[in-house]
């Protein structure tokens, strides 16, 4: 195992952000962290990054324990961060050479490093070229080269794809899981889209400081069951109760509308309709996806994962406060 965490836990006064959460992550891995707003997926990430220090708890990283050996623990790791950190007055080669700096990367190997990372992520004509001069998905390019100019064992991205449209991002990934491939680098990623979390070896979904599910995505999709029945109604409420009621039926709400997961959804709806009297606006029927595991697991959808950077750290800092 590259990583494993033992009974990890954070708390900032009365409240428990990370509740004794173990998992392990393999060598070679695509590792996904999913988990709605405030279930201590950042911070998780944090404390295994050093950036934080836990209340109690084991992290081993590559035979280094965490806790107690900070610094060794860094030089194995790289990190992208969800907001943008590149120096924008700096050209793309002086933002790799400042970190491989910062790493004690030999000063014989450094010009080649860079070379060889900004031609892996096809940015090499604009090697003397500001930061300020380049595109958002050529900046998340950059700071991916940057992030492996010390070659760490294993790379954390934290919403490394966040705010670019979808051609940008499909080819962030394809860098990405290139780069797994060339240099067998263990990706540990925090993601609330759903294609990005589909590329995953392995999923753990964290909820309320705890992880509640470890698995792959299709076995996490095959928990929700053959088909998902999504209604919109007039009175959610009534429509819930009289289909547990009447027809034994389990169903959720999320964002105005009530899922229902079923067999046979195309015979079932129908009856649904004969039975309930509750009027119904509008039916649809879909195989089951990621997502619906995801509310399965959690009652949320991942879609209502994603917290804005001001949400975030007014969350960080009143928990500091109650520190």
């Amino acid at each position: 195992m590259i990583l494993t965490v033992k009974d990890l836990t954070k708390k900032f006064r009365t409240l428990t952000a990370v509740d004794q959460i173990s998992f392990s992550v393999e060598e070679g891995e695509v590792f996904g962290f999913l988990g709605p707003n405030g279930a201590g997926k950042t911070t998780t990430i944090s404390m295994i990054c050093t950036l934080l220090h836990p209340t109690s708890g084991e992290i081993i990283l590559d035979g280094v324990n965490v806790v107690t050996n900070p610094a060794q623990a860094r030089r194995k790791m790289g990190l992208i961060f969800q907001d943008p950190s590149l120096d924008e007055r700096l050209t793309a080669a002086e933002n790799i050479e400042f970190q491989a700096r910062l790493y004690g990367v030999p000063r014989s190997e450094t010009v080649s490093r860079i070379d060889h990372l900004l031609e892996l992520v096809q940015l090499a004509d604009r090697k003397h070229s500001l930061v300020k001069t380049f595109s958002g998905g050529m900046r998340r390019r950059l700071e991916v080269a940057r992030g492996l100019v010390h070659s760490p064992r294993i790379l954390f991205l934290d919403e490394p794809t966040l705010g670019l449209d979808l051609q940008t991002r499909r080819l962030i990934w394809d860098y990405i899981l290139r780069l797994r491939q060339e240099k067998n680098i263990v990706i540990f990623m925090t993601t609330h889209y759903i294609e990005e979390a589909d590329i995953c070896d392995r999923i753990a979904v964290i909820d309320r400081g705890r992880i509640v599910a470890i698995d792959t995505p299709a076995n996490l999709i095959a928990r929700v069951g053959k088909d998902v029945i999504t209604f919109i109604t007039d009175n959610d409420d009534a429509f819930c109760s009289a289909v547990k009621e009447k027809l034994g039926l389990d169903a959720v709400q999320f964002n105005g509308e009530v899922r229902i997961v079923a067999e046979n959804g195309e015979n079932l709806i129908p009856k649904i309709f004969r039975t309930v009297q509750v009027p119904i606006q509008s039916v649809r029927l879909n195989k089951p996806t990621l997502d619906d595991a995801f509310i399965l697991l959690t009652g949320r959808s991942v879609r209502d994962e994603a917290m804005s950077r001001r949400e975030s750290m007014r969350y960080y800092y009143k928990a500091r406060e109650r520190k």
